[in-house]
């Protein structure tokens, strides 16, 4: 079955197909993957036999730059061209995301000066540190230490705790999540839902802006949402970024986090009180503290180029083909652990190969109806967002359609094969209008939006849609509801926990033939076509809704259109109109 899988297909009777290099492919084909034929409308069976094919053993847990790799890629383009796309990049399906892997030695020490107190921190225990230089040394000496709150330069909302503060050459030190989080004081910011600001990555980015020599960010598990374990095994070992040339965030020398234990030993050394300027921090008018203290580390890293590849396949539009709607999933996982005894194969198959055969059966949708789109659809299987939305940002870098003619972005990560739900989660739910339509999908399906359960943690962030948010482009992420058909919210949340224990990274994430309902995965790709097909098939630029921090990028590329001049032609007479 995987065999015939991996060859290219076409539609039955149809000739060859179009191969990476935009030639003709001559090999035999057949319309099935294995012995499925599909529809073309979205159904249950279609989106199992995707699923069955993305994660099996085969395909060894889909990891980037492995024989994984291949063969997922090489049956994405298969089944695109199969369903009748075009290469979407230009002659070729593919885009290549050059990667950068960098392994920090893990014998490096972060060395703290406080007056005539020294501290060192060792790596892993009280210490996480790394570097997106692309340099294979970086070095701190005796860099002057301040804390600077939660590290917040928000305009919008009148708050900098930068303001006044020149770091370059400094080492930064703040708290993790928003002002207002700690305390519990709901009038700041957005309250419980963790905004851009509180997301560790803005943070660093934000002291790079600035010109900080280093940010360390305090751990505590109520403010990450993780414990220190997290830390530790998300940043040791090999870690993937795009070269420093292909991404234009700014990039930190060094950046990492520090344990609560060590921060509270370095602010008692320092003759101050962490709990205290953690409370100053949540209050508007909060001032930058020095720390007195001087940090020093000499940062070795073993770096390696590397390469992996997004697959985009292309409905051409009808009439706009130079506007552009995006659905995006990530077709990579975390691989195979050959260190692992056991099953060490990590599937995937929620996340994302659900993601994936979603995104075929949408194009699939797509291409058989008529009329044609009068915009263009860009069907995008990204790489790499496992390792933190590397395909994506690198996408968004090197657009096939400039940003600022993507008309919105509609993402699948993981959905769950749990049964129909009344209801239907809008992660970073009152962001933008892309909402309004998906609200009209949802009330013909008797269904309604909801937030997710843990607004706290900032799952917004945690995707691939954000890639595009970042750069102002609309985005829309959803997971699948919690209020089942059969069983409500109770029936929801175990079936939700029982994923989170059991299965969410680990080598059980499997397909099972004797418990999935797709149903409600149906159900949701249904709406959510029902979304792409209203703006693909309309003239309307959906935007952020006013106070969202990504608005402003957005009009910067859009500028809103203005209001029409009053009139002063003498009644009768014709007036000028404004041009779009």
């Amino acid at each position: 079955m995987i065999a015939l899988a991996l060859c290219g297909c076409t539609r039955r009777g149809e000739g060859a197909l179009i191969g990476a290099d935009g030639t003709r492919d001559t090999r035999a084909v057949t319309a099935v993957a294995g012995d499925h034929a599909f529809s073309p409308a979205i159904t249950a069976d279609d989106v199992a036999a995707q699923v069955q094919i993305l994660a099996s053993d085969a395909f060894g847990g889909r990891g980037p730059g492995s024989a994984g790799e291949e063969k997922t890629v090489d049956y994405i383009r298969s089944q695109f061209a199969r369903i009748g796309l075009q290469p979407g990049n230009g002659g070729s399906w593919f885009q290549t995301v050059p990667m950068l892997e960098t392994t920090a030695n893990p014998d490096t020490a972060l060395h703290l000066a406080i007056g005539d107190v020294r501290q060192d921190l060792a790596y892993g225990r009280d210490m996480i540190a790394w570097t997106r230089s692309g340099k294979a040394q970086v070095s701190l000496k005796d860099s002057p230490l301040v804390f600077v709150g939660y590290g917040v330069d928000a305009p919008e909302r009148g708050w900098n705790d930068y303001a006044d503060l020149d770091v370059r050459g400094k080492t930064v030190v703040m708290l993790v999540n928003d002002p207002g989080f700690h305390v519990n004081d709901p009038t700041l910011f957005d309250g419980k839902r963790m905004t851009l600001y509180g997301r560790w990555t803005w943070k660093f980015e934000e002291a790079a802006r600035r010109g900080a020599a280093a940010a360390l960010i305090i751990h505590d598990d109520r403010g990450a949402a993780y414990g220190w374990d997290v830390v530790k095994n998300s940043w040791s070992g090999p870690q993937y970024d795009l070269r420093p040339g292909d991404d234009a965030s700014p990039r930190l020398p060094v950046q990492g986090w520090i344990t609560q234990a060590a921060a509270d030993a370095l602010f008692k050394a320092a003759g101050l009180d962490l709990t205290t300027l953690r409370a100053a921090a949540s209050r508007p008018g909060f001032k930058p503290v020095p720390l007195n203290a001087q940090a020093s580390l000499d940062l070795r890293s073993r770096t390696v180029e590397k390469t992996s590849r997004n697959v985009l396949g292309l409905l051409p539009g009808s009439s706009a083909a130079d506007e552009a709607v995006v659905y995006m999933a990530h077709w990579d996982h975390l691989g195979t652990h050959s260190d692992a005894s056991g099953d060490n194969i990590y599937n995937g198959a929620v996340d994302n190969a659900t993601g994936v055969a979603g995104l075929l059966e949408l194009a699939e949708a797509f291409a058989n109806a008529r009329p044609r789109p009068a915009r263009s659809i860009l069907f995008l299987a990204v790489t790499l967002e496992e390792s933190g939305l590397l395909g994506s940002s690198y996408y968004v870098a090197h657009p096939v359609f400039p940003l600022a003619r993507t008309v919105g972005v509609i993402n699948i990560d993981a959905l769950e094969p749990i049964g129909r739900a009344s209801d239907l989660v809008v992660v970073g739910k009152g962001g933008s209008q892309l909402e309004d339509l998906l609200q009209t999908a949802l009330a013909r399906q008797g269904r309604r939006m909801v937030d997710e359960s843990d607004v706290t943690a900032g799952y917004y962030f945690r995707s691939d849609h954000f890639s595009f948010a970042k750069a102002g482009v609309p985005a829309l992420y959803v997971n699948s509801g919690g209020d089942l058909r059969e069983g409500g919210t109770a029936a929801g949340l175990v079936a939700s926990q029982d994923y989170g224990e059991h299965r969410y990274h680990k080598p059980g994430d499997q397909y099972d033939p004797a418990t999935w309902k797709l149903d409600g995965i149906v159900e949701d790709l249904q709406a959510l076509y029902s979304v792409g097909s209203s703006l693909a098939n309309g003239a309307q630029w959906p935007n952020w809704r006013t106070g969202n921090p990504f608005k402003a990028a957005r009009d910067a590329m859009r500028p809103p259109a203005p209001a029409p001049a009053a009139a002063t032609a003498k009644p009768g007479a014709p007036t000028r109109q404004p041009a779009h």
